[in-house]
């Protein structure tokens, strides 16, 4: 295909030109297409890690959270409500 590159490091460059048509940037076609290279796409698809649940977090890292997102009078509450309130938004 004239006008495009692929750099040389690449494990799949099809799979690298496919992504690039489809719009994804170099950076992430090229660490896609070395990732299903080497170890699979079906293995690559599952990679996500589960969060953990809010009754795992202390109070703090709860209260915390809270204000990251913008919750109104999160400071008097117990770590069953936080973690309610935290759910219901």
């Amino acid at each position: 295909m004239p006008g495009k590159s692929t750099p040389p490091q690449l494990k799949d460059p099809g799979l690298y030109e496919k992504l690039r048509d489809e719009g994804d940037s170099k950076q992430k076609a090229a660490r896609i297409s070395n990732a299903v290279a080497a170890r699979g796409s079906t293995s690559v698809g599952r990679k996500g890690g589960e969060s953990g649940s809010y009754d795992d977090w202390t109070v703090p890292e709860l209260k915390k959270r809270a204000k990251e997102i913008g919750l109104t009078g999160y400071s008097k509450k117990t770590k069953p409500q936080l973690v309610k309130a935290l759910r219901d938004s």
